[in-house]
């Protein structure tokens, strides 16, 4: 059985990779050898979770294409252990099923776990509507809201008004 993983890709626009080469949806392509991680490596990249694209392709401005991939014959995985959480794999197959719309996109992130969203927006610039609908879904989480301040607004200072606020309650709390 051959082994398979399906996940994401993060492209230029015009789906070519960092490298100048073109990829379709519906494209199947290969390589000869096994599967070698890294920039000098062999095979194709792609990520099991989206979010984790972002770390490896930026799209804080917006100009890139996000496809979903099924990786398949001699696979590699990578596991980033400075950060912990981001998993990359390098395969010697891979099949583009389909780019993603936005619309796709900010759909799939309306109920993630707040750790992922916030890895989200730290990568992928949002539109102001978007930003209110993220912060509608997550009323809850300030974990989730200050992330969207601080990546998405620019806001610097969310973090240390965080820290204030929170060193504010416990002092509250011992009295």
């Amino acid at each position: 059985m051959e082994n398979t993983i399906r996940g994401y890709k993060a492209f230029n626009a015009n789906l070519t990779n960092r490298y100048g080469a073109s990829f379709k949806e519906g494209g199947k392509y290969s390589v000869s050898g096994d599967a070698v991680f890294g920039n000098h490596g062999n095979g194709f990249h792609f990520c099991e979770r989206l979010e984790d694209t972002l770390r490896y392709f930026d799209a804080m401005d917006g100009k890139v294409a996000i496809c979903e991939v099924i990786g398949s014959g001699d696979i590699v995985e990578y596991s980033d252990e400075y950060y912990g959480y981001y998993d990359m794999f390098a395969a010697t197959e891979l099949e583009v099923l389909k780019a993603l719309t936005r619309e796709e996109i900010i759909n799939m992130y309306l109920s993630v776990p707040s750790h992922r969203m916030v890895r989200f927006v730290q990568g992928f610039r949002l539109e102001p509507l978007e930003k209110e609908l993220m912060r509608c879904c997550y009323a809850d989480d300030i974990d989730v809201l200050n992330a969207i301040s601080y990546y998405q607004d620019g806001d610097i200072d969310v973090y240390s008004r965080e820290r204030a606020r929170i060193y504010k309650k416990e002092i509250v709390d011992k009295n």
